[in-house]
């Protein structure tokens, strides 16, 4: 005949709950990037070259009811030609615990430097695309997106 496995005690459940207080207490927290962890990650890519601004068209919503589902449009003006052509855009999200979200490759033959893509906002940020052209010049878009909860602010 099996016994049946005895049922904790209270003492039993206080210590476990308890240790999983503990546990909680002493994780370590979510880290969230920020606008420094974004310029570290860039300095990585492409050291200290200037980024100048225009040519890229960042649609993404100013207000996000549902941080889970943002949509992000990226276009890039250029010709697409072998001599001029957009060579590589860059998403960065300056609060999500990874700021990097995504990155693309474009060749002359894609003929137009454009991409959508969905991401994940843990807060309100700004989003950062860059885009890196053929010729080594690279240009910056940034905007802010609100993330509410349920339609309210966030």
């Amino acid at each position: 005949m099996r016994k049946s496995p005895k049922a904790p005690s209270r003492r039993d459940a206080v210590r476990m709950a308890a240790l999983a207080f503990a546990a909680c207490a002493i994780a370590p927290r979510l880290a969230f990037a920020d606008e420094k962890t974004v310029a570290a990650e860039l300095k990585k890519l492409y050291g200290g070259k200037p980024m100048a601004e225009g040519k890229i068209r960042l649609d993404v919503p100013e207000i996000a009811e549902n941080g889970l589902v943002v949509p992000v449009n990226v276009e890039i003006e250029s010709p697409m030609t072998e001599a001029d052509y957009v060579k590589a855009v860059h998403v960065f999200a300056e609060g999500n615990p990874q700021p990097g979200v995504v990155s693309y490759q474009f060749t002359p033959a894609c003929g137009k430097a454009s991409a959508a893509t969905r991401m994940r906002l843990a807060q309100t940020q700004d989003v950062i695309c860059v885009a890196e052209m053929s010729n080594g010049a690279l240009h910056m878009a940034k905007a802010n997106v609100k993330v509410t909860i349920g339609g309210c602010g966030g």
